[in-house]
């Protein structure tokens, strides 16, 4: 099941069809079994056009309803991209952000804007008694649900619900994790204070999330990849028309500094906030604590 998910967004781009196709250059690459196209969650209005992200998207108003139609129309490409353009260190970050919990047996972890359930599954297969994993948008957690269990992991529920008001009793969590999408909250303050609110004391939150590197070569370099490069090639492979890979760079660009995300933890709550930062800085983990 895990390799039909992967090849189908490929089959848009190499396939019949699809792009190389339509130009008269694909060939008998992919199974067969790839042909046969998901439903098309693309809508002809895009959830960020130009103008929207000619500004900071970060101030919207609309910006929620924008990020979980975006969302809807990758999901099925999500992990294949996540993989390709991180060059398979996205799957390295989560399993540091897992260690970093630190021992997990007996624990109640909740992941919040779980998305496919890559972290939620890492974090099953470390000793937790339960792991629930959270989002916003429906037809992520669709494909979460399609992921076959890893041997000796912890049962895994999923369902709907927003990082700033979370479902969820005062102090019942042992772990609350999110990443890369506390910079998609209308709010992230207040999904702070909600995730402070949930866990039980001594209770940690693991953030994990881009960021924009302090050496001037590398984050040159850094922004020439992913607003330049990634931009196309994600898209290509999505065939998305939802704007999702130009809000990325933007979004980061545009989000809260390090210094700003600490401060916001502080504020909320938290205590001996630490970050770790990962791959020169390209992304960033923060370990926050309750007394």
């Amino acid at each position: 099941m895990a390799s039909t998910n992967y090849w189908r967004p490929l089959a848009r781009f190499f396939g019949p069809g699809g792009i190389l196709d339509m130009a008269g250059l694909s060939g008998p690459i992919l199974p067969q079994m790839a042909t046969s196209s998901p439903p098309d969650n693309q809508s002809s209005t895009p959830a960020w056009s130009s103008d929207d992200l000619s500004s900071d998207p970060h101030v919207r108003e609309d910006k929620a309803g924008k990020v979980q139609k975006m969302f809807a129309a990758i999901a099925g490409s999500y992990d294949l991209n996540n993989r390709v353009h991180s060059f398979g260190l996205d799957q390295r970050w989560r399993r540091k952000v897992v260690r970093l919990a630190g021992d997990l047996s007996g624990k109640h972890v909740l992941d919040v804007a779980c998305g496919t359930g890559d972290l939620a599954e890492a974090f099953a297969a470390s000793g937790p008694e339960h792991v629930e994993g959270i989002d916003f948008t429906p037809e992520m957690l669709d494909i979460a649900r399609e992921r076959p269990s890893r041997p000796h992991s912890c049962p895994i529920s999923w369902r709907v619900g927003d990082a700033m008001d979370l479902d969820v009793p005062s102090q019942s969590v042992d772990v609350v994790s999110i990443a890369f999408g506390l910079r998609n909250v209308l709010e992230p303050e207040k999904a702070l204070s909600e995730f402070r609110r949930v866990l039980r004391p001594d209770g940690k939150l693991l953030i994990l999330e881009f960021s924009e590197p302090s050496n001037p070569f590398i984050r040159g370099c850094n922004r020439l990849y992913t607003n330049h490069i990634m931009p196309v090639t994600a898209s290509l492979i999505a065939r998305d028309r939802s704007g999702a890979y130009r809000y990325l760079p933007k979004s980061v660009e545009t989000f809260l500094s390090r210094a700003s995300i600490e401060s916001a933890l502080v504020a909320s709550g938290f205590s001996k906030v630490t970050q770790i930062p990962m791959t020169f800085g390209v992304c960033v983990a923060y370990l926050a604590q309750v007394d």
